[in-house]
């Protein structure tokens, strides 16, 4: 029910979403998981034609790509460095159906981003400079891997052609480089939406 009425663009609120997982997982998502209303506006803006690769850099529980995935036509990738976080999206994916999202269990290191057209950037890397709500304690975390992760983002943002979208939400925007426009934003300067103009 929850997907469908997602896929008729009818609005679920974060809550009936949030019960799809588990107690822990649910619990942390208002610190750490897109709310379904900045999803659907961010899948929208992103997905600009039908099968376009969007990624989700750092895509936790997944819960971005899954509503992107129902909400739009566009296909979605969550890359993911914690395995269980991947291994339950992939079951919620599979459970209802959502056949237009791939989950990854890799670090943002090892992708290229050539082989996608979008990004979505809900600041993953946040959690090395402030551990006051973690997600777990299964990672490394160092304040070095945030610019170390934030560096290799911006720099394969450059290679990425005219016209690439992407959108960030509680970002600080230093993985935005040069030649990327911003385009509007939304929830009071939180919901950032970037285009490539050069």
């Amino acid at each position: 029910m929850i997907f469908k009425n997602l896929q008729l663009n009818i609005d679920i609120e974060d809550h009936l979403f949030n019960s799809l997982y588990p107690l822990r997982i649910k619990k942390l998502s208002e610190r750490h998981w897109t709310p379904v209303e900045v999803a659907k506006l961010a899948a929208d803006y992103l997905v600009d034609k039908p099968q376009c690769k969007v990624l989700d850099i750092g895509s936790g529980a997944g819960k971005f790509c899954l509503i992107g995935a129902a909400s739009t036509k566009g296909i979605f990738y969550g890359v993911e460095q914690r395995k269980e976080l991947v291994t339950l999206c992939q079951s919620i994916a599979k459970t209802h159906h959502i056949n237009n999202v791939e989950f990854f269990h890799s670090n943002i290191t090892e992708i290229s981003f050539s082989d996608y057209d979008a990004f979505y950037f809900y600041n993953p890397f946040y959690e090395n400079i402030d551990n006051s709500l973690l997600i777990d304690n299964k990672i490394v975390l160092d304040e070095k891997l945030y610019f170390t992760y934030s560096e290799y983002v911006e720099n394969q943002l450059k290679k990425t052609p005219i016209g690439t979208r992407v959108v960030t939400y509680w970002s600080m925007w230093v993985e935005i480089p040069e030649g990327f426009d911003l385009e509007f934003t939304a929830y009071n300067g939180k919901l950032n939406f970037w285009e490539k103009k050069f």
